[in-house]
């Protein structure tokens, strides 16, 4: 960029502590050799420094001005400058917002899953956390109808960056696999949600022909299509998050033998999931406190921009990769052990999955928080949410 005369009396001039402190904003947010070109376009009168807010809500953090640069010439250089500039600064500010509201993401995130629903601090908790995965986590609801079950899928499919959302019993034709018709190919439920997390309502209403494609990619994060010479594997990396009804639509009795034979699914399947929740009708201070919450959740969605955010926070977290520490592995072994003698008293097994789950979900909370190391205190937290969906609650 040439100077001219006018620039360089713009560069003599002492700048006024009005253009400084814009500057100032902006020094830190992008590299010295940038700052030193968006400085100078400032000083020569060819750029000028705006403010803009990320436009969060209190329920998620305190917004954050920061500084953006706005063109003042035609010149395609300086402009596309600018824009790169603009994104640098844009991406660093959302960078540190992030490590901020590292500190709140556990609050913060459980309160957009299901507010409506009374208790269940558990099911939210573990929902959260699957949220952060990076390995299969698999998460079965199974209750009653009008328990609200479906409110958990819908909240944590719109929170995550990858996902989808429908019923079991398919709501097209490729139901939760692939279908073909001609060259056209239709992706159902699973590959849709490709590296992300899929919601299934009313598992129990499945068809037949999708129980392969469920356990396929479940276990091999993959399934295969091969009909009318036609063969395809196509990737279905998921987490999944399902509900169900038991048989008949409504459990009847609490005895655990009584619930089991209610079960919707055989232990093939009930097996894959890492974590099942039974999720019974709230009691009459529950209904009251739903009823509150309906009333007063018209004036409080979340914003677009908050759950924008959110999703952008957890996909940056996924590229943190955690280690669980050999220091927690006794930890691990003697919780198990110790279930292991409660097993009578669960409507599932406990099995190897389990261990796998506690592992990977205690990844999940260090992500959340931003760190490369599981803690102690993720192995409580996780061992807590894992007792709770084990233990049936007292009625």
């Amino acid at each position: 960029m040439q100077n001219t005369i006018s620039d360089l009396f713009n560069l003599l001039k002492p700048m006024s502590e009005q253009k400084k402190k814009p500057l100032l904003s902006l020094e830190g947010l992008i590299d010295e050799e940038n700052f030193k070109k968006a400085k100078y376009l400032v000083r020569t009168k060819k750029a000028d420094i705006f403010f803009q807010k990320l436009g969060l809500s209190p329920k998620i953090m305190e917004d954050r001005l920061y500084p953006q640069l706005t063109s003042k010439t035609k010149n395609s250089e300086i402009k596309s400058f600018i824009d790169s500039v603009n994104e640098d600064v844009l991406k660093e500010t959302r960078q540190r917002a992030f490590k901020g509201f590292s500190k709140y993401a556990e609050e913060k995130i459980k309160a957009l899953i299901a507010p409506n629903i009374f208790g269940l601090g558990d099911v939210k908790e573990a929902i959260a956390l699957q949220l952060f995965s990076t390995e299969p986590i698999h998460i079965l609801l199974i209750g009653d109808p009008g328990t609200g079950k479906t409110v958990f899928l819908r909240a944590a499919a719109q929170l995550h960056p990858i996902s989808s959302f429908g019923l079991g019993s398919g709501t097209s034709g490729a139901g939760l696999g692939v279908t073909m018709k001609g060259k056209e190919t239709t992706l159902g439920l699973l590959p849709r949600a490709d590296g992300g997390l899929c919601a299934i309502d009313e598992l129990n209403l499945m068809k037949r022909e999708d129980y392969a494609y469920l356990y396929s990619a479940m276990e091999k994060g993959f399934i295969s299509y091969d009909k009318a010479n036609k063969s395809m594997k196509i990737k279905t990396n998921v987490r999944v998050l399902a509900t169900a009804n038991p048989k008949g639509d409504k459990f009847v009795g609490k005895m655990v033998e009584t619930l089991k034979k209610q079960l919707p699914f055989e232990s093939a399947l009930l097996s894959r999931f890492h974590i099942v929740f039974l999720v019974r009708k709230p009691g009459v201070e529950g209904f009251l406190h739903i009823t509150k919450k309906i009333l007063k959740d018209e004036k409080d969605a979340p914003l677009k921009e908050d759950i924008e955010f959110i999703r952008d926070y957890i996909s940056f977290a996924e590229e943190i990769n955690v280690t669980f520490p050999k220091k927690l592995e006794s930890a691990v072994v003697d919780f198990i052990e110790k279930i292991k003698k409660y097993e009578d008293e669960f409507i599932i097994e406990v099995t190897p999955r389990i261990v796998i789950g506690i592992m990977r979900l205690c990844k999940a909370n260090a992500r959340m928080h931003l760190r490369k190391e599981v803690t102690e205190a993720d192995f409580v937290k996780v061992r807590n949410i894992v007792k709770e969906s084990l233990f049936l609650r007292k009625k």
